[in-house]
């Protein structure tokens, strides 16, 4: 079996937003810090022993993350029709990110955490 390595970078941002149809308080507007981990994994190191630079990772996760920074979440057109959920955060934070990787890179999830003691996960 070939060597795997794999990298985790986390970062956050804050935004607001609605959980349409939800029986409760998060049906109104609230918002969180939300705290994002993204980890992508390879097989094959580059010529100094890398298999991806961290700074590149975390530049990759942040371009998107500021799309989402102090926005209402579900203004954004991936959320007109879907609530902005922590589970649908993670797949829409995937989505943008996994185009975004170099060759030989894959990614292996999103955790999206709307508190310290809640996240959801999302990987394929």
């Amino acid at each position: 079996m070939a060597a795997r390595y794999q990298l985790k970078v986390v970062t956050d941002f804050a935004s607001a937003h609605t959980l349409r149809d939800y029986p409760g308080a998060c049906s109104r507007m609230h918002g969180h810090n939300w705290k994002v981990e993204a980890e992508v994994m390879g097989e094959t190191l580059d010529s100094i022993g890398l298999l991806m630079d961290f700074k590149d990772l975390k530049q990759i996760v942040k371009d998107i993350l500021s799309e989402l920074d102090h926005k209402f979440l579900n203004k954004l057109e991936a959320f007109k029709d879907s609530n902005p959920s922590s589970e649908l955060l993670g797949k829409f934070i995937y989505g943008q990110i996994k185009p975004c990787l170099p060759e030989g890179v894959s990614l292996v999830s999103v955790s999206v955490w709307e508190s310290e003691k809640a996240c959801a996960v999302y990987f394929e």
